[in-house]
């Protein structure tokens, strides 16, 4: 090889084992803000509280509505934490005024029972306990009812049912009633034993007609029609038991 050549071999592979400055870094911007990686917040006790409990009271009202009240109250500081269907006219860090919690979270639950609101109306109420995650009671949550619109119900069907100037049934107009006297009779047989007219057997259905029989009942005209109407049983079947009670009386 010649000489020229041999040194230009060696220059060429010394220069190729050379290390390479590395590249220097971006010089940093001015004002360019420092990034930190967020972290979330703890949530607090009253948080945990309603999302897990807000929406059970909102499910409790929508069923019922209008008639039921919720509320969660936050024993940290006792103060209510949430309302929903507000009936009772409190605001969102009333003090809860609780009187019971100390049983209602030994007992877990307190109630039935009953309050006045500020409309002078009843409220039956239940009260809960809400407890964390360590097994400590949290919250309480109070389901307060309306009754009172069912106390107005009841007052208007009473006066109805009672009627106005409603009198005791005449006597010589209903004497000869054999009907009723057969339905006084049959619905005081069935209220003795606890049976249903559409839940007698066939045996059943026999003493009844014996026992009808025992009363004088088939003394009617078409009576024996009727009773196989009432029971739900044959005209020829309740003439054939009617034939053997006659046969056995003879």
């Amino acid at each position: 090889m010649p000489v020229d050549a041999r040194h230009r071999a060696i220059a060429v592979s010394s220069t190729s084992f050379v290390p390479q400055p590395s590249p220097s870094p971006m010089p940093k911007r001015e004002n360019e803000p420092i990034r930190v990686k967020k972290t979330a917040s703890p949530k607090t006790a009253r948080d945990l509280l309603l999302s897990r409990y807000a929406h059970v009271a909102d499910s409790i009202t929508t069923l019922f509505f209008p008639f039921a009240e919720v509320v969660i109250h936050d024993l940290t500081d006792q103060t209510v934490a949430y309302l929903s269907n507000n009936l009772s006219k409190r605001e969102i860090g009333d003090d809860s005024a609780l009187e019971d919690v100390e049983e209602t979270t030994r007992n877990k639950l307190l109630g039935p029972y009953e309050k006045v609101n500020w409309d002078g109306r009843r409220m039956r109420c239940v009260s809960t306990a809400l407890f964390d995650d360590e097994g400590h009671a949290a919250g309480v949550m109070c389901i307060n009812f309306n009754i009172a619109a069912f106390d107005d119900m009841q007052a208007t069907l009473n006066l109805f049912l009672r009627g106005a100037g409603v009198i005791a049934q005449p006597e010589e107009l209903f004497k000869d009633d054999w009907q009723e006297r057969i339905n006084t009779f049959l619905h005081g047989w069935l209220r003795e034993r606890q049976i249903a007219l559409n839940s007698l057997t066939r045996e059943h259905r026999r003493e009844l007609v014996e026992a009808l029989y025992a009363e004088g009942a088939f003394k009617g005209k078409s009576s024996a029609n009727y009773v196989a109407k009432v029971l739900g049983m044959g005209r020829a079947t309740v003439y054939k038991h009617l034939r053997e009670m006659k046969d056995d009386a003879e």
